[in-house]
């Protein structure tokens, strides 16, 4: 691989639209969210940082893969998702590649920095933390 190529890896259908709707859509649930997330970020991201990392990341996925902003999930529920997601895989593939975001170092929180930042005031306690 050329020092200018651009590493990819192949991501379930799920896990990319889990990011690009919103919805808990992957297979292989928060695994997913976090493998995927992690991933583009190239970072190890803490639970509280999914929500703003997902919101970074579906402007690059919609780059990578601009087919995606035609999905409706308008009608998935809890109920029907995985029949849902059958049909997309269908329509689209089961796997995505997906390379990660470029220059993702500089979208880095600092995630003790960031939950201050979400709770304020209150106290933050670091079980284990001496």
């Amino acid at each position: 691989m050329s020092a200018n190529a651009i590493a990819t890896r192949h991501f379930h259908l799920g896990d990319v639209l889990t990011v690009t709707t919103g919805r808990l859509l992957s297979p292989r649930h928060i695994e997913g969210l976090y493998d995927i997330l992690n991933y583009l970020h190239s970072d190890n991201l803490f639970t509280h940082q999914l929500p703003r990392a997902s919101d970074d990341a579906k402007p690059f996925l919609f780059e990578q893969h601009p087919h995606l902003k035609s999905v409706d999930d308008s009608g998935v529920t809890s109920d029907n998702w995985r029949d849902w997601l059958a049909e997309q895989v269908a329509n689209f593939g089961e796997t995505l590649p997906v390379s990660p975001i470029p220059r993702a170092a500089e979208l880095h929180r600092d995630p003790m920095a960031e939950l201050q930042e979400m709770v304020g005031d209150k106290p933050i306690i670091v079980a284990g933390a001496e």
